[in-house]
């Protein structure tokens, strides 16, 4: 029965996957396209900067590193 379940889970883990983009305007190829530019990505909420949570023509990104301790042995 457990054997049944994995083989299972595994299956459908894959399923639906076509690697394609939910909406078209968060396809990079597309970001300068007519309809991924406001006002015309607005009417449904599609504008790449929404869909992204960042807005990608600006191509700013920080990265900040991370702090690092220092061990001292004495």
């Amino acid at each position: 029965m457990k054997r049944l379940l994995f083989v299972s889970a595994l299956l459908l883990a894959g399923c639906g996957y076509d690697g394609k983009y939910r909406y078209e305007c968060q396809d990079p190829e597309n970001w300068e396209k007519s309809e991924c530019q406001r006002p015309a990505c607005q009417v449904d909420g599609a504008c790449p900067d929404t869909l992204l949570g960042f807005d990608p023509s600006q191509n700013t990104v920080s990265i900040e590193p991370l702090p690092v301790e220092e061990i001292v042995t004495p």
